[in-house]
């Protein structure tokens, strides 16, 4: 039942976005705040519970999914001069040393005709050596079809990266939409994800404003703004309550509001 329900509210986020869109879609102009922006320590971290242990590396804070060998969520903030690259990639994967019970490794991925396709982007981590190479944690990765993680999800990346430039710091939550039935690879039985998510959000005044994406785990040769939906519905397909930290009436507005036009969408690659 829970596989089902699932599904039927991903397939739903779709089937919906457009009627969506037309509800909660508004201009700059017609979007009020009921507060202004202020400093909030660890805004990017979604709501916990007293089981869940928060596991924190230089560039990037998540949430282990043992059934599903990969994490849950990976969480952070990403600003305009942590944007500008300085460290190439270093391409080395490896087991994450902090999580207690087990990542997963390369023998897992072998063979599969998976990507080992990051959460937190390798790109997003150049501004600290440390951070670059704990991107390539395999806390960090998921099974990605090719298609899909050298393409459009490489084109959201992109675009996530070049609102961190223009908008001078996000705040930034992606990962799996982990469900019982999932298909999975390797000796460790890594959950394939049927669907990938991204909530963003850009907490400057005097446009605050929030944004979410929902992709399925394929190629496609769609725009981005096709996948844009509210950060209630990634909520409603997760089960996760994104950015509990901010006031509750802001909170409430931000994330039922999708706001196509206060995005600059840059064309990407």
């Amino acid at each position: 039942m829970k596989t089902f329900l699932v599904t039927f509210l991903a397939i739903l986020a779709f089937q919906s976005l457009s009627t969506a869109q037309q509800e909660t879609k508004t201009n700059k102009s017609d979007r009020e705040y009921k507060t202004r922006s202020a400093t909030i320590r660890n805004l990017e971290i979604p709501a916990t519970s007293s089981n869940d242990r928060i596991i924190s590396h230089k560039g990037y804070s998540f949430i282990y999914n043992e059934p599903h060998e990969q994490a849950c969520w990976v969480a952070y903030s990403l600003t305009k001069k942590e944007a500008n690259k300085i460290y190439k990639r270093t391409d080395k994967f490896m087991p994450d040393p902090d999580v207690t019970t087990g990542t997963a490794d390369d023998e897992d991925y072998s063979g599969s005709g998976n990507d080992r396709g990051h959460l937190a982007p390798a790109a997003d981590m150049g501004w600290s050596p440390e951070a670059m190479a704990e991107s390539f944690y395999y806390s960090n990765m998921s099974p990605q079809w090719p298609a899909f993680n050298r393409g459009i999800w490489k084109k959201l990346e992109e675009l996530v990266r070049s609102w961190a430039v223009e908008y001078n710091s996000i705040s930034i939550v992606t990962g799996p939409v982990l469900t019982d039935g999932l298909k999975s690879i390797g000796p460790d039985k890594v959950s394939v994800p049927n669907y990938f998510y991204k909530v963003i959000l850009d907490y400057e005044d005097p446009d605050i404003k929030g944004i979410g994406f929902i992709i399925p785990n394929a190629g496609s040769s769609q725009p981005l703004q096709d996948f844009a939906v509210t950060i209630d519905s990634v909520e409603k397909v997760t089960g996760i309550d994104f950015y509990p930290a901010l006031p509750d009436e802001q909170e409430k507005v931000i994330e039922k509001t999708l706001c196509i036009d206060c995005w600059k969408w840059v064309r990407v690659k």
